[in-house]
């Protein structure tokens, strides 16, 4: 797909992984592609037939209110969207008010309970909660720019002066460095930069006496993180440290892609704050590393590696769990330090995923054949090695807004959002074969929030604002509980889990809001601003293009990507389109019966 100039003022984009998943659930058997829709889809190839008449233009396919989809996502009013932005609001605060209540200085909100939950001391093994939580205000460090993003500069200062008073990282924790890099390091760095920067949007917010002392917090736990470099054949880091001691006698010597390529933002900003090249040279080593292991027949990289040998132990290449925040944060690193090589690497990439990875109809919104979907494939020889794709890959439609593919970006988020529709949660993996979830729990990810935000601000199309009051509505009707909101256990019988993981604070809430809220700061600032896959807000700066120190690995010239920044705006979309759904009638109705609604 060719790559457009396009870019980003505010780009969002998302939680992550849990790297777990690969290990805790598997990998499929081999099946060959095929929707087992075709009987549904009869009727709806005529329909398309007769909507794809050369005597009828495309507008007149949404005149009058004969079309469900039209009277039901062609407008959207200003007192309802306010509505909705004061529903995120509540939610967010009453989360944050009942964490503060009833669980700091413990790392997340036991929210049925009423109480905080912190690392599991008397089980190691359970790295379910113990690569997550490490003993230091896990949700009150996420969530510090949130509060910003809010408008709450008097609690935002609280905050962070809790933190710098009561937060240490000198703790006998084993964690899992990528967790800590982007919920915790992240998070201290965007705090640190919108303390100080006097061109941050949120008006005066500097803190009286304050030292950079979150700078200071975030430079001690990356120094922390650094043993996870050591000692591997590869350069790909371990998967986890233990904060006092290193990484641990019985590390294991496997990782996910994703876990270890997606350190180079923060770590990269960390080292031009400071001047010491050290943190982004070993996280840009571990990038090139994965890179130059990708198989040359297909360009794919699999999603689990032996971090000594260099062997894909997981041979499945795809967008979710295990491999996203990698092909995300190859593009953001070269937004926000100009390297040519994340470019080019990014660019690669993204060829290679449309090759190999894509199915279905060519064009998102004309012709005849499935929807597209990206399929999880063998990445040596791209044939399809299961029939799930997992909530994660949601965010793939915000990455297809940054990087200027944003048809795509419409088509792949209908999917998501239908089966949205269907349960009221994204089931954590559907299978698209069988119309069915494959895992069906729910812990209150960002990754559908995100691309509904990012393709509202492409298209300013008043639909994601319908998505965006669907996702609201389910989240209060479902998840919400005595103290906060709490995990999905089964997406069908919607029974709980009594966990509220810090993402939904710092991501969730934070888009949602953002999607609602037309004048907020960050929309009106002239300076331009991205999201780390945590949601943490950083700046496109351009002392962040700039290095106190030479090239260690100088790398040739080629395509260029100009870096500058701009508001995504409507003219990314055709004009005759600009007024009607961003996805025509007759492909949406198909995608709601590709997934089983009705």
């Amino acid at each position: 797909m060719q790559w457009r100039s396009i870019v980003v003022g505010l780009v969002v984009l998302r939680l992550s992984l849990s790297c777990v998943l690969w290990l805790a659930f598997g990998l499929g058997p081999n099946v060959s592609w095929g929707f087992n829709f075709h009987l549904n889809f009869n009727l709806h190839k005529l329909d398309l037939a007769l909507e794809e008449s050369p005597h009828r233009s495309y507008l007149s396919l949404f005149d009058g209110n004969k079309d469900e989809y039209v009277r039901r996502y062609s407008s959207f009013p200003d007192a309802l969207k306010a509505k909705m932005k004061d529903m995120a609001r509540e939610m967010f605060y009453f989360g944050y008010d009942n964490y503060m209540k009833y669980a700091f200085p413990d790392d997340e909100l036991n929210p049925i309970d009423c109480e905080g939950r912190g690392p599991d001391i008397l089980n190691p093994s359970n790295i379910n909660i113990n690569d997550v939580l490490g003993n230091y205000s896990l949700t009150l460090i996420d969530t510090l720019d949130t509060l910003l993003v809010l408008g709450n500069v008097t609690e935002f200062h609280r905050a962070v002066r809790l933190v710098i008073d009561t937060v240490s990282f000198d703790k006998d924790s084993t964690v899992q460095v990528f967790e800590a890099n982007i919920r915790i390091l992240g998070s201290l760095i965007s705090a640190h930069i919108l303390l100080t920067d006097p061109k941050h949007p949120f008006g005066k917010v500097g803190l009286e006496g304050y030292d950079n002392e979150l700078l200071h917090l975030a430079h001690d736990l990356a120094v922390r993180l650094l043993p996870a470099f050591e000692n591997t054949s590869t350069g790909i880091p371990y998967p986890r440290v233990n904060l006092k001691t290193g990484v641990p006698p019985d590390s294991i010597n496997e990782t996910c892609t994703a876990g270890a390529g997606s350190l180079l933002v923060e770590f990269g900003i960390l080292s031009r704050l400071i001047g010491d090249s050290t943190f982004e040279w070993v996280a840009r080593r571990a990038v090139r590393a994965l890179w130059n292991l990708r198989s040359n027949e297909t360009g794919l990289l699999g999603n689990v590696v032996n971090i000594q040998t260099g062997q894909w132990v997981g041979k499945q290449s795809g967008l979710g769990a295990g491999m996203d925040s990698f092909y995300e944060y190859l593009l953001k690193s070269y937004i926000l330090f100009g390297e040519k090589e994340d470019f080019r690497m990014f660019q690669a990439a993204y060829e290679s995923i449309q090759n190999h990875l894509r199915r279905g109809r060519e064009s998102c919104n004309e012709g005849e054949g499935d929807p597209p979907l990206y399929v999880n494939v063998n990445m040596f020889n791209g044939q399809i090695m299961n029939t799930w794709i997992d909530s994660l890959q949601a965010f793939f439609p915000g990455l297809q807004v940054l990087s200027g593919d944003v048809e795509n970006a419409i088509c792949l988020h209908a999917f998501y959002y239908a089966i949205w529709r269907r349960f009221g949660a994204l089931p954590e993996r559907f299978n698209w074969q069988l119309q069915a979830p494959d895992v069906l729990f729910y812990p209150l990810r960002p990754e559908l929030v995100e691309s509904t935000y990012l393709l509202y601000q492409a298209t300013k199309n008043p639909f994601y604002l319908h998505v965006g009051m669907d996702i609201l509505q389910s989240l209060e009707k479902n998840a919400k509980v005595r103290c906060g909101y709490a995990t999905l256990h089964h997406v069908v019988d919607k029974s709980k889990e009594d966990r509220m993981e810090s993402f939904f604070l710092s991501e969730t809430c934070k888009y949602l809001y953002l999607l609602f809220d037309e004048d907020n700061p960050l929309h009106k600032s002239e300076n331009k601003y991205i999201f780390t896959t945590e949601g943490h807000v950083v700046p496109i700066d351009r002392r962040f293009r700039e290095k106190q120190w030479n090239d260690m690995f100088p790398c040739e010239e080629g395509a260029e990507f100009d870096g500058k920044a701009s508001n995504l705006s409507s003219c990314l979309i055709p004009v005759e389109r600009r007024y009607a759904l961003p996805l025509k009638s007759v492909y949406m109705r198909q995608i709601d019966h590709m997934v089983g609604l009705f």
